[in-house]
């Protein structure tokens, strides 16, 4: 029998780094329990809005936040707020398929153009591997705006 899984992301701002990931993977912020959101609303503010009227104090309404896939096939992504700093390598990355299917110069193409739009939304590009067939297919790595590395393959 398979698992669910959800990856946990220590942060120093979970809200920020969950809509970073949001736009990195096309998932959504899901809106608070018992809250039914209208078309077009904004999640984070309905989350606003439900931990004000339940009393959570404005200082803890950053403590954590999630995203999950609009699909609901990929892994639920949670984030919580952590009093330290990113220190070391992460021993766990995620690699965002960003080329599926493409080879060659027009995969490496489609990851240089992912990665400038995640540069934009406060990504760092780490390096470059270029393909080295059969084994690799080359791939972009980069770190989200908190220094978590990811790859772009």
């Amino acid at each position: 029998m398979s698992r669910h899984i959800q990856v946990t992301f220590d942060a120093r701002d979970p809200r920020a780094l969950s809509t970073f990931w949001r736009e990195v993977l096309g998932y959504v912020h899901p809106g608070p329990p018992g809250v039914e959101l209208a078309a077009g609303a904004d999640p984070l503010a309905a989350w606003d809005d439900f931990l004000a009227r339940i009393g959570v104090p404005e200082e803890q309404r950053n403590s954590r936040s999630a995203i999950e896939d609009p699909d609901g096939q990929g892994p639920r992504l949670f984030f919580q707020r952590v009093p330290e700093d990113k220190v070391a390598k992460n021993r766990v990355h995620l690699d965002v398929r960003a080329a599926p299917g493409l080879q060659g110069e027009e995969r490496m193409a489609a990851l240089e153009a992912e990665c400038a739009r995640l540069v934009a939304l406060g990504a760092t590009r780490i390096g470059r591997a270029e393909p080295e067939p059969p084994m690799s297919a080359g791939f972009v790595v980069m770190a989200d705006p908190e220094g978590n590395e990811f790859c772009l393959d």
